[in-house]
């Protein structure tokens, strides 16, 4: 039997955290503790070691949710941290992944698409979605995958990439294209590999950055 998925929630809000547990019970994950501040943060990380901490960037008192996923980086656990907020700006979210968040989601995203981030960190990939990496990557300078890199890439490779830039799984992957899951996986590898970069996440950035380059953007 799978363990459902232990989630600590951080966010200063009451109203907030109860409709966070409701949704995530909802959606079968387990909440192992709700806590209002960063310290409070990471006193319980370090006592229930959590599988997930849905983190808020801005906590009425005390550090706030970016100094609190510091230290619990720092403090070697296997937990990962989901930064889950209001606040989009870039300078945010680069700040959360140097300090050791897994991920990083708006609160007016959907149960869907925040439990697929729950399940992405959990993986050990990083959960952002397309459009945030992409104005994050373009704030720091445009950025655009290398020529030799992408020439690289099979035909076959280039269209598996085109439609993970839009989100889709490598079962509905392997539907579009007529092949088998596992041929997805196997494809989606290598062209991490080609693109030199971690995950399908930044592959998929990247692709993005690729189309808009060819449509003229």
């Amino acid at each position: 039997m799978t363990t459902a998925t232990r989630i600590l929630i951080v966010d200063d809000h009451p109203l907030a955290r109860e409709g966070l547990k409701a949704v995530l019970t909802a959606a079968g994950l387990t909440i192992v503790g709700e806590v209002a501040t960063g310290e409070e943060a990471v006193e319980q990380a370090s006592a229930l070691v959590p599988d997930v901490v849905l983190m808020d960037v801005r906590l009425g008192s005390g550090i706030d949710g970016l100094e609190a996923t510091r230290r619990i980086s720092a403090l070697g656990l296997p937990t990962k941290v989901l930064m889950l907020t209001l606040h989009d700006m870039p300078g945010y979210v680069r700040e959360a992944l140097a300090a050791g968040a897994a991920g990083y989601v708006l609160k007016d995203t959907g149960i869907d698409e925040l439990r697929n981030s729950v399940s992405q960190v959990m993986a050990g990939q990083t959960a952002i979605p397309l459009p945030l990496m992409a104005s994050v990557m373009q704030a720091g300078g445009r950025v655009t995958p290398s020529p030799s890199h992408i020439d690289s890439l099979t035909e076959r490779e280039l269209e598996v990439l085109d439609l993970v830039s839009e989100g889709k799984t490598n079962k509905e992957i392997a539907r579009v294209l007529g092949i088998s899951p596992a041929t997805v996986k196997a494809h989606v590898e290598r062209i991490i590999s080609k693109l030199s970069v971690s995950d399908r996440t930044q592959a998929a950035v990247l692709a993005t950055s690729r189309r808009a380059m060819r449509e003229g953007f």
